[in-house]
């Protein structure tokens, strides 16, 4: 998202909150609860060109989370309850939420975990188990290093060259955007080798990058030994199931979820679709989820939970704790669910071209 939309997004956010709508229409937008979205966890703040910033919020903030859900009345509740308070609503007069961390990053045990044991406070970390075998290839990051060490891009995605000056910020920020959205559309393996070539201009060895920052069997075996932590499945490779033949797909789900149980001697129940969005998975992959025995699986799909979601568990929405709105003034907003009704009122009114 660039600077100017986040501008936008705060300010818009800001209104809600300030002129009192949110909370006006929290009882009609609210739903039972939410599922929070996070990534890293780390105590230095993002500077200077820093794409990938949204990913990460830190110590900080993530208690000042907790701590403000509580005090607003919410139950922090694992995915397991969250099934079951959806089977039940009406047994229930407290809204919840729910807290989940994807991709398993060391962080995430160094600098989450401490935070979540302050409140006994339980979360789920899904974990893509090449990442955790270290050989995993995490491309968004690949080309943020690639594009912070060129002065120029050039690049052809299937015939659709970019070709662009990287020297100040806003030029970096450009590129970054222009390039990884032409990744998202193409095929997964074609996307990574484009990275891996810009990184080979850049003079950028991301070899050990996975190893770095994400959680070894060892380190997923001592978050899992937590009884606050409940581990989720993420596929193999973190490919975007949608993109990918039906046997693939599948085995992308099954073989995580299989290697999981192995590794961790306990149930897989719970899973996280990779990127998440609308064109990354659908109808065809929530019905996998749900033929391999999952209890919930979350998409990145913006909202709240409502008393529909009951039959919607193969693809519950989440709310992003990002790295931009590192202010509690915004969670609030979000949980009220208002910013996501009002989106969605627009959308429905916009003709059918501009709305897909």
């Amino acid at each position: 998202m660039s600077r100017r939309s986040t501008k936008f997004l705060k300010a818009a956010l800001s209104a809600l909150h300030y002129s009192g709508a949110s909370d006006l229409m929290q009882p009609l937008t609210g739903g039972l609860g939410a599922v929070f979205m996070l990534h890293h966890v780390m105590p230095q703040a993002a500077e200077g060109f820093s794409p990938n910033r949204i990913l990460k919020i830190t110590p900080e903030f993530l208690d000042e989370t907790l701590r403000q859900t509580l005090e607003a009345g919410f139950d922090i509740l694992s995915l397991d309850e969250v099934a079951l308070r959806l089977a039940q609503p009406s047994a229930h007069d407290r809204p919840f939420v729910a807290f989940t961390l994807d991709d398993a990053y060391r962080d995430n045990l160094v600098h989450a975990a401490p935070v979540f044991r302050r409140y006994g406070a339980p979360y789920t970390v899904y974990a893509p188990t090449d990442y955790i075998d270290g050989k995993g290839d995490l491309w968004w990051l690949s080309l943020e290093r690639a594009i912070a060490a060129l002065s120029h891009v050039e690049c052809d995605i299937e015939g659709d060259v970019v070709c662009q000056p990287t020297i100040s910020v806003a030029e970096k920020d450009a590129a970054y955007h222009t390039i990884y959205w032409k990744l998202r559309r193409i095929d997964e393996t074609l996307a990574r080798s484009k990275t891996a070539e810009l990184c080979m201009a850049a003079g950028v060895d991301t070899a050990d990058m996975c190893r770095d920052l994400v959680l070894g069997w060892d380190g997923l075996r001592e978050l899992a030994a937590d009884p606050l932590v409940t581990i989720g499945a993420h596929t193999l490779r973190h490919y975007a199931l949608a993109k990918l033949g039906a046997g693939a797909a599948r085995h992308e789900m099954a073989e995580s979820i299989k290697r999981l149980e192995t590794e961790l001697q306990r149930p897989i129940k719970h899973f996280s679709y990779p990127f998440g969005d609308v064109c990354s998975a659908g109808e065809r992959e929530f019905d996998l989820a749900r033929e391999l025995g999952m209890v919930t699986a979350v998409t990145t799909r913006k909202g709240v939970i409502h008393a529909h979601h009951a039959s919607s568990l193969m693809h519950l929405p989440r709310v992003s704790l990002n790295g931009d709105y590192q202010n509690t003034l915004y969670t609030k907003t979000l949980l009220s669910g208002a910013p996501f009704a009002l989106y969605d009122m627009a959308k429905s009114m916009l003709p059918t071209t501009q709305a897909a």
